[in-house]
C-alpha cells in the first residue's frame, strides 16, 4: 500500500480542524456523484465513524490550500485519518475497508498500479459534472444527519 500524505497539527489548525474527533471526508458539495458518495458512506457506515466537510466551505478550502491542492478544483475527495490524508481511489479504498464485512477486502485494489488507479479515478473526476451533473448550491444534510457534517 502506498503511503498517504502526512497532515500536520499545524495544517489542521490552519484549516480550523484541530478539534477533529473522527475521520473526515472532504467532498465536492456541488457534485451529484460526490454527494452520492457521501450518501453511500452514510448507508454503509453503521457506526457513524466518519464526519463530512464540503470542499467549498471555508475550512475545506483552507485544508485544500494548506495541502497545496488547487482551490476550486476538487477533483479528489480527501480522507483525513490518523494524521494522514488519502486522496483519489486510495481515499475510497480506505473508507470502504472500514465498513466491515466484505468491504474489508477493498485493499486488494492496491494491486492495480498507482498510475492506472490515478488515471481511472481522474477520468471520472474530471468528467463528473458532465456525466452526473452539479448542484447550484452546496449540498446541505438533513437535520438528522447535520451532526456528522462540519461547515
Amino acid at each position: 500500500m502506498p503511503p498517504p500524505r502526512p497532515v500536520s497539527a499545524e495544517d489542521l489548525a490552519a484549516a480550523h480542524l484541530s478539534d477533529l474527533r473522527k475521520p473526515l471526508i472532504v467532498f465536492d458539495g456541488i457534485c451529484h456523484l460526490c454527494t452520492g458518495f457521501v450518501h453511500f458512506v452514510i448507508r454503509w457506515d453503521r457506526e457513524a465513524l466518519f464526519q463530512f466537510l464540503p470542499a467549498q466551505s471555508p475550512r475545506g478550502e483552507a485544508l485544500y490550500a494548506r495541502l497545496g491542492l488547487k482551490s476550486g478544483d476538487w477533483d479528489s475527495n480527501l480522507l483525513v485519518l490518523e494524521g494522514r490524508v488519502y486522496t483519489e481511489l486510495d481515499a475510497f479504498i480506505e473508507i470502504a475497508r472500514r465498513f466491515g464485512g466484505l468491504w474489508r477486502l477493498m485493499p486488494i485494489l492496491y494491486v492495480i498500479p498507482r498510475p492506472l488507479r490515478d488515471w481511472l479515478y481522474l477520468r471520472i473526476a474530471r468528467n463528473r459534472y458532465a456525466w452526473f451533473g452539479k448542484r447550484e448550491a452546496c449540498y446541505l444534510p438533513t437535520p438528522a444527519l447535520a451532526s456528522r457534517f462540519l461547515d
